[in-house]
């Protein structure tokens, strides 16, 4: 019996057609005709979604929890998704799938070009998702990225180009597989799964990119409107301005979390902050582990689901 897998069509570029004047949307079934057989049972369900570009916090939990369930009776899952954020969505499904990543594959994808484009990415994406999602070679690698062949894990996946089909990269790392023929070549060992404690995750988490002159009173009053955790994207490996450290402190001593990522690709960033520029970490920041800002924050969330506070949080990063 061939491997089961489910199709959530969540619709996007992927799915739009313009041509003549005329826009409409195709439907999940009206996708997988348009990436040709496959070589698997795969069930299709439409599933209501904002754009990528706007997606809202509660419908990237509610397409976590349906994967994640998903992932306990299919062999796999494929996701479709705008490709704005779907390095987001794909992270807080992998942080969400728990020990459903080790035996089922989960892939999202997505496309640059519309579906009735001469030139669309958008069968060819979907047609090496399932593909990846029927091979057992996909199972184990966590939540990945499909996109021009290449499987990217979530955790490093980033869309460095928004202007063509090739814009993904896992930058310094690359891709963890590619599809070849409708076959799963692995290509390196994927990043360690991550904690997992079954908590629902935590939204209101606030991100700030820092700057030369940034005005402290940006962090002032967090604690009053409600945020519960804080991530700052520093310059180098994680450089944030001294006019800052005070109101880290007094996030630290509110018991709210604050993480330090940095700007860069590097993995220098991925321990420790440097000895040189680690006042946040020894006020009490929490370095990111190298993960880039916009994955820190959604594994903050993660982590604040499972349990709450700045000593909880730091032993949660500790795992990553």
């Amino acid at each position: 019996m061939g491997s089961r897998v489910l199709l959530l069509a969540t619709k996007d570029t992927i799915a739009y057609r313009r041509r003549a004047g005329r826009e409409s949307v195709a439907s999940g079934a009206e996708l997988l005709a348009a990436a040709a057989p496959v070589g698997a049972e795969v069930t299709v369900v439409d599933v209501t979604s904002e754009p990528g570009w706007d997606i809202s916090p509660a419908t990237m939990l509610a397409l976590g929890r349906r994967v994640r369930q998903a992932a306990a009776d299919y062999d796999g899952v494929v996701l479709t998704h705008g490709v704005d954020t779907v390095e987001e969505t794909a992270y807080l499904v992998d942080l969400m799938a728990g020990p459903a990543a080790e035996r089922a594959a989960i892939v999202l994808t997505g496309a640059a070009r519309a579906l009735d484009d001469q030139d669309s990415d958008g069968p060819a994406n979907l047609a090496a998702a399932l593909a990846a999602a029927a091979d057992p070679a996909a199972r184990g690698l966590g939540a990945v990225v499909c996109a021009g062949g290449e499987l990217h894990a979530a955790r490093w996946v980033t869309l460095a180009d928004a202007s063509g089909p090739a814009g993904f990269s896992s930058a310094p790392y690359g891709p963890l597989a590619r599809v070849v023929h409708g076959r799963v070549e692995r290509l390196a060992a994927p990043p360690p799964r991550p904690p997992y404690g079954g908590g629902e995750p935590e939204w209101d988490v606030a991100l700030f990119k820092t700057h030369p002159g940034m005005d402290p009173e940006l962090l002032g009053g967090l604690a009053d409107r409600g945020v519960q955790g804080v991530v700052l994207e520093g310059t180098g490996q994680g450089n944030v301005p001294a006019s800052l450290l005070a109101a880290i402190s007094d996030l630290i001593d509110d018991d709210i979390p604050v993480v330090v990522a940095s700007r860069t690709h590097h993995p220098a960033a991925a321990g420790a902050l440097p000895r040189d520029v680690g006042m946040a970490e020894r006020l009490g920041a929490i370095p990111a582990r190298g993960l880039r800002a916009e994955k820190a924050r959604i594994a903050l969330m993660a982590a604040l689901g499972d349990a709450p506070g700045v000593d909880a949080v730091r032993h949660w990063f500790a795992q990553l």
